[in-house]
């Protein structure tokens, strides 16, 4: 019961030891994706799992941890560990910005392919000045004034998107895009700026991924070892004047797919 190690592989002609808590990880985490544990179903408790794995509570307990970072399972108090609900995968399609006839949507909306009424937008407005990478993102005086908008996207309650938006002050200075009660905005920033008489033509983004911070982990309700997807979005004029930046925009790695599609002209 109290054994920590075992021997599973060969590396190189030499036996190399894993801690037994990666191994019942591993394998619960194998009996999760199969099926065997489904959503919402609780785990065995830790003296049975415990006495089926023939190791100790506490190599239990590592393992345990391990998945919930992984944001697999949720453990309450008197309630017991259950498996959690993954979300399905979105896909961002490369067209996703281009305006489109119909009911009010966003790109947001398009990524999760839900409606306007399944959305729900948590935002929060400050006026802020533009730091040394701000200034270069936007290519403008450092201290220059912006707005900040700082949203939490949900699909159905659930939060799987935050970002921060900044735009120019001098640009939305007295303009309804100006005031956070006309969010969530049908067309999003695009449509925005159209309102103020800028045509966006172009619009940039790259990305990164990494593990989240506290504040993301917590935003997004998932485990410290789930990965994340960053981007830094950029809405051009047609005059090459940059006048939006989200940075960063920020969702869950695993259940993100981003489409590019290149078109190849002879």
């Amino acid at each position: 019961m109290c054994a920590q190690k075992a021997v599973i592989t060969r590396n190189g002609g030499r036996s190399v030891a894993q801690p037994e808590y990666l191994r019942i990880a591993a394998e619960l985490r194998r009996r999760i994706a199969s099926g065997e544990f489904s959503a919402g179903d609780q785990l065995p408790t830790l003296p049975a799992l415990s006495e089926h794995y023939r190791v100790s509570e506490t190599t239990i307990r590592n393992a345990l941890a391990l998945l919930r970072n992984e944001g697999l399972i949720e453990t309450r108090a008197r309630a017991g560990t259950r498996v959690r609900h993954v979300p399905p995968v979105h896909r961002m399609a490369a067209d996703r910005y281009r305006p489109k006839p119909g009911a009010p949507a966003t790109p947001y909306t398009r990524d999760q392919g839900i409606g306007w009424s399944e959305y729900r937008l948590d935002k929060r407005f400050e006026r802020v000045q533009a730091t040394p990478e701000l200034a270069s993102l936007f290519e403008c005086e450092v201290g220059e004034r912006l707005l900040a908008r700082h949203f939490v996207f949900h699909d159905n309650d659930t939060p799987t998107q935050m970002s921060t938006s900044y735009v120019r002050w001098s640009d939305v200075e007295g303009t309804p895009v100006s005031d956070p009660i006309n969010e969530p905005w049908p067309g999003g920033t695009r449509a925005q700026m159209a309102t103020l008489g800028i045509r966006v033509t172009r619009i940039t983004e790259s990305f990164t991924s990494g593990m989240p911070t506290e504040d993301e982990a917590k935003t997004l309700r998932i485990g410290n070892g789930v990965p994340v997807l960053r981007y830094t979005r950029r809405h051009i004029a047609d005059n090459g004047r940059i006048v939006e930046v989200a940075h960063p925009i920020v969702r869950r790695g695993d259940t993100t797919v981003v489409d590019f599609v290149i078109d190849l002209q002879a």
